[in-house]
């Protein structure tokens, strides 16, 4: 299998970042860790080798990222305006530096996000926020009600950050059409934790009620761990 390790500084946040790339064409996937994890994690906890027949046969090309999770929605030492900024220049890092990289190397143009636990909440919330450019979401375990992360503080970048949210303020239009026209894939596991299983739902029924389809589906032998989402992702990607 074709691996690739990318490392510049950002000029969005104001350090190095690093990433892996796994895979030489094919579908181009957005890989986001879970909860303050590194842009190796998917490899060592073993996601890449449950899609390497995938990967190997040129289907899908995975970009694994790295996350500022410490320095945003888990830095509880920082203030909640200065975390939320960090968050939304992780977002620009992604759309302004990630983005061009991809186009760069595959010529694909089907952009796919994923990501389990935290993940799934920044694969949802980068497709939702930069419909123009994702096509697919696979979102496996997530949360989507980021207001508990951030105590009392609430402001315009927390409110385009927590997709229940800004899903409840969407109206028609083109943003709209965009979202209707997405592979939207939602899954939790039926022992899986019970405000992952909550806000996902609540999440499916919030786009729903909009008019744009979407697919959730619980897992009733599953939980909250690697090995439950080998088995989800192979289904959607």
């Amino acid at each position: 299998m074709q691996r690739e390790y990318h490392k510049w500084y950002s000029p969005s946040l104001g350090r190095d970042m690093e990433l892996l790339i796994f895979g030489h064409a094919g579908a181009p996937v957005l890989m986001f860790p879970t909860s303050m994890g590194r842009f190796y994690e998917c490899e060592d906890m073993g996601m890449i080798n449950a899609l390497a027949d995938k990967i190997e046969a040129g289907f899908i090309q995975v970009y694994c990222v790295d996350s500022v999770d410490i320095e945003s929605w888990y830095n509880w030492y920082a203030s909640p305006g200065w975390r939320i900024g960090r968050h939304v220049a992780y977002d620009r890092y992604l759309h302004d530096e990630v983005l061009p990289l991809i186009g760069n190397l595959n010529s694909n143009g089907y952009l796919i996000t994923a990501g389990c636990s935290f993940g799934a909440f920044q694969a949802a919330n980068f497709a939702f926020r930069h419909p123009w450019r994702v096509h697919k979401v696979v979102a496996m375990s997530g949360r989507y009600n980021m207001r508990g992360y951030l105590g009392d503080y609430y402001d315009d970048n927390v409110y385009f950050n927590s997709p229940l949210d800004y899903i409840s303020g969407m109206q028609d239009g083109d943003y709209k059409n965009r979202l209707q026209s997405m592979h939207l894939n939602f899954v939790a596991g039926g022992w899986d934790l019970p405000m992952c299983i909550n806000e996902t739902r609540q999440l499916h029924e919030l786009l729903n009620s909009k008019g744009v389809g979407n697919n959730f589906e619980v897992w009733d032998d599953c939980g909250h761990d690697w090995h439950f989402w080998f088995r989800q992702i192979r289904k959607f990607i």
